[in-house]
Order: C-alpha cells, then structure tokens, then sequence
C-alpha cells in the first residue's frame, strides 16, 4: 500500500490524489476479520507503518488518510502528519487542497418503478475541479428486519425501514455538463425514467443510510470497482447538509392488508381468476412480501421486484399448496394491472412488468422446489411449516426428526402416537423430546427443549448456521445437539455472549 501511495507524489489535482487514497483504503473494504474490526486491524495499522517509514509518499499518504479515513484512522493520520512535516519531510504539491471542497448540487435519475435512483452530486474546489459523484441506489432489497426487544424472544411486527436502499456502484465524471445533459433528455424521452433536482439535504439523509445498509451486509452485491470509491463517497456524502428526512412509509397492520386484499379480488382485473381460495392465499403473499421486503410498499409493481417475488422469495420461503403454486403468476399478473393502475404506473411500464412476469413463470415450476417432488410427506411437511415459513423446513427437520410411528411410552402405561404430535406446540414437543431421549433426567431434558425451542424459531439464526458447519465437517446430528446446549449452558442470559460462542464454535476442526 505505502509504495501504491508513491503515485501521490506524481499528481497535482487533489481530485486525483483523493481517488487514489480511496482505493488504498477500499483494498480491504468488505472483509471481515476474526475477532476484530477490519478498518482498525489493517486501516489504523497503516497510518502508523506509514508514519513510521517517514518518507514523502508516506506523508502524502497520511495526507489523504486524514481526510478521507474513518474517524480513529483520520485522527491518527492527522497526528502523524504533522509529526512528519515537523521532520523536513516535504508535503504533496495538492495537500493544501485536499479535502477542500464544496457541494453545488444534487440530482437524481429514477425508473418509474421504484426500483433504482441514480443520485448525482456535484462538487468544486472553491470554484475550480468540477466533479459529479454519481452513486446507484437499489431499492429492491430492504434488508434486514430489525430486532425485537428481547433478542431470542418472538419477533415483534415492526415498521419496515426507510425508502432509502442499499448503494450498488459509485463512480466519478468530470464531464458534469455532459452527464446532467443526457440525464436530462433520458427524463424528457424515455416515458419509464425520471430525472429532477434533489435537496442536498435530503440527497445526505437518503445516501447515509444506503451507506449504513451496504456496509452491514456481509459480502454485499456492489458493483466490484465500488470499494475503491467508497472512502471517497463517505467522504463526499459527510459534506452534505444535514437536516435531510427520509420518506417513511406507512405501517400496514392485519386490517389494514386484509382491505387491500379484498379490495383487488373484488376488482376487474381479478375478475377472471377461477379459484378465488388460492387467489386470496397469493394476494395475500403478495401483499406480505410488499410490506415486509420492499420497504412497506405492497401496491409498487416492477419487472425486478415480481422476478424476485415469482423465483427467489416464494422458492425459498413459502409453502405453496398445488392449488397455489398454478394460481400464483395468474394472480400476479391481475395484481401488476390493478395495482399498477392505483399507483399511475405508465402503461409501458405496466406492459414491461407483464412481459417480465410471463418470462419468469417459465421458470417458476423448475425454481419453486415443492416437497412434494422429493418423497418427502406433506402432511409432515405441514405440520413442521404451520406458518409456512419453506425456508425453515431443515431447521425444524434437524430440531424434530422423530415424527411418525406409535412407540410405547418410556416408563409410562400406553403408547405414543408421534404422527398425531403438534411439534409446533410446547407439549407435544416435549413428548417428542421424551421419546427421543428415553431415561434422560428433567434437566437434561429442559436443555433440549430449550434448544428445540430456538431452533424452531430461527433464534438467533448463528444457532443453525454453526449446526451446518458442524454437519458439514463431519459432526453427528446428537453430537452437535450436546454442542450446541453446552454453548447455551456457558453463555447464561447473554446474547453477545452467545453469538461469540457460537462463531468460536463454527470454527472447530472436523472430528478425528
């Protein structure tokens, strides 16, 4: 990095020296390290190799670092700096200048749907250097959901998050008449794209929090030249006006998702679905997925988002009775011309959203894996999927495995029958636990339980991502069972603690 950093001292723009501090700094943006934070680890590590090796390009670096670092790096590399100048050591032609920059204004350019924003910022160095930063913001994605209060306890509907996004890709143009220009004639043109001036203010509100939901996703799906920009943007958003508000949208309860519902299979366009049962059963996944994966806006309609609904969402999360699984595109599409109407979606973009979704119900039936296909019983597949949550069937599968056949009870009169069980319900998943381990003492059996419990839930998801990693380097199911409790055991009430151990545990070497 420090002999990348001697390109500093070839440059005069302090445009250009920023990029190239940015991309120093973007080299080990993303990864993760074990037990520690990466921008402490290898960022701060740098300022102080850098100060220790003196030398002009090490100043130049610690130059750009000061501005454009984390706040621990900058303040190191601001300390050094000075220490360095106080040597001899002879400052970049550009330092004066860097970081000395100033916002002059804020576009965006966004599809009719709502799927993506391109913001537009430009910047001068006091009248000189005009530069636009241009920053893509996807909106198809609303991240995670936020966590209830109790952090293993049964999640509380929550207010889905700000429209803001994730940031996708970043790049920079000095040709800022040029690209205002063409963005401006593909907003007059182009009848399914928008283009119009953005309060800067606002323009902050909206990339800081794209920002904040980027940087918290591990391995995040950005462009793969965006981590050499995203110094420079951080940088460049943070001298923006604060004051900006993001739109917040409106929460939809069960009352208020059940009058839409009824309101669309009471329209024309759901006129010709024949099976109104499954018709309502897919309106109301649709509706669901609208609310709780795309920022609360249930009634937007675009190619993407009915892609991702149609061959990524229902596949992996929903349990889709036969009956469902033919209605759904059929649905979909009277829901993309009702709703697509509602929201004054052009009727180019209504017909591009169709066109899309017949494309994508091809491909449905080979996407949307039922059960059913692979031998597996549907009623047991219903009785650990009561909520229909498809994604958390080897979950449960792996927490319940004992499910059919009549036993005799273990040191009781009578017998079992496991197939008539509800492992859905504390008692009969007790019932089932006694089964699976006969002559266990009460505490070894509440242990279970409450692992059982957790697992059934999804919480915290590290439960079942480390029993995969133990799976995967050759652990039996008990083994990982007993494993599992013992982490429980040593972590108490402490869900930091937990998760630690947990992470400790993923990383355990195969067995002998």
């Amino acid at each position: 990095m420090l002999r990348h950093a001697r390109e500093l001292l070839a440059v005069r723009s302090p445009l250009d020296a920023e990029l190239i501090v940015s991309e120093i700094l973007g080299s080990w943006w993303g990864h993760r390290v074990p037990g520690g934070d990466v921008e402490e680890v290898i960022g701060e590590a740098l300022a102080d190799y850098a100060a220790a090796a003196g030398t002009p390009a090490a100043l130049a670096l610690l130059t750009g670092m000061a501005y454009m670092g984390t706040p621990r790096q900058a303040a190191k590399a601001e300390r050094a700096a000075l220490e360095l100048m106080a040597g001899g050591v002879g400052r970049p032609g550009w330092a004066d200048r860097v970081g000395m920059v100033e916002p002059e204004g804020c576009f965006v350019s966004r599809d009719v749907y709502g799927d993506q924003d391109s913001i537009v910022c430009t910047y001068t160095y006091g009248g000189t250097e005009r530069h636009a930063l241009v920053i893509v913001v996807d909106r198809t994605k609303a991240g995670a959901v936020r966590p209830s209060a109790d952090p293993f306890g049964p999640s509380a509907p929550a207010a889905p998050p700000p429209v803001s996004g994730m940031v996708r890709d970043a790049w920079v143009s000095s040709r800022v008449d040029t690209l205002l220009d063409n963005c401006r004639r593909e907003g007059r043109d182009n009848p399914l794209m928008r283009f119009e001036e953005l309060d800067p203010r606002d323009a902050k509100a909206l990339l800081q929090s794209a920002l904040e939901l980027t940087d918290g996703i591990d391995d995040p799906p950005v462009n793969e030249n965006f981590g050499s920009y995203h110094a420079f943007v951080r940088a460049r958003v943070d001298i923006l006006p604060p004051g900006g508000r993001l739109p917040q949208p409106p929460v939809y309860g069960r009352d208020r998702r059940a009058t839409i519902a009824a309101r669309f299979l009471a329209s024309d366009e759901a006129e010709g679905l024949s099976d109104l049962s499954a018709a309502s059963r897919c309106a109301d996944r649709i509706i669901d997925y609208g609310c709780t994966h795309d920022f609360g806006r249930p009634l937007r309609v675009s190619p993407v988002k009915c892609e991702m609904f149609l061959l990524d969402w229902l596949p992996r999360k929903v349990l889709l009775s036969p009956s469902e699984q033919e209605a759904v595109p059929h649905v979909l599409a009277a829901w993309v011309r009702w709703a697509g109407k509602r929201t004054g979606l052009p009727e180019e973009g209504i017909r591009a959203t169709l066109d899309a979704l017949w494309d994508a119900t091809a491909k449905f039936a080979e996407a949307y894996r039922d059960p059913a296909a692979f031998g597996l019983d549907r009623d047991l597949v219903a009785r650990l999927l009561p909520d229909g949550d498809l994604e958390a069937l080897p979950r449960r599968a792996f927490a319940m495995p004992f499910l059919s056949g009549t036993h005799r009870r273990s040191g009781r009169h009578g017998f079992i029958n496991l197939s008539k069980l509800d492992p859905a319900d504390p008692d009969d998943r007790r019932a089932i636990l006694e089964f699976e381990h006969p002559g266990a003492d009460e505490a070894h059996l509440e242990a279970h339980e409450a692992l059982a419990e957790m697992l059934w839930h999804g919480r915290p998801p590290q439960l079942w991502t480390t029993a995969q990693a133990l799976l995967d380097v050759g652990y039996e199911r008990h083994e990982i069972l007993h494993k599992l409790i013992g982490v429980m055991d040593r972590s108490g009430d402490d869900p930091d603690a937990l998760r630690e151990a947990l992470r400790v545990l993923r990383h355990e070497p195969p067995p002998g």
